[in-house]
């Protein structure tokens, strides 16, 4: 998965050990949990939005600072964003599906 492996290692980095705050607000299509995520009072996402290690998936979370970080993320070309056509990850797995 393109900069999958660089998002998974700061993730990592952020949570791994540490006592985390999971609230869940939804489910998928497939029965897992949608939910926010707080370590050490950082909202996770936001964290991973701004470093340019996540992207805002609007299907599932409509809130508007979570596309703004995304945003300023992209306008500063940090983390994926650094490359001009970064795949979306959802897409990546279809082609990955296909044969592509």
């Amino acid at each position: 998965m393109p900069y999958g492996k660089e998002a998974k290692e700061e993730l990592v980095k952020l949570v791994q050990g540490k006592c985390l705050r999971v609230l869940v607000y939804d489910e998928d299509r497939y029965g897992r949990c949608v939910g926010d995520i707080y370590c050490n009072g950082k909202f996770v996402q936001e964290v991973m939005l701004k470093k340019g290690l996540a992207w805002h998936y609007s299907a599932y979370d409509q809130r508007v600072e979570l596309a703004t970080w995304e945003k300023e993320a992209r306008a500063k070309r940090v983390g994926l964003w650094a490359s001009s056509n970064p795949q979306k990850p959802w897409e990546w797995r279809k082609d990955k599906r296909q044969g592509r």
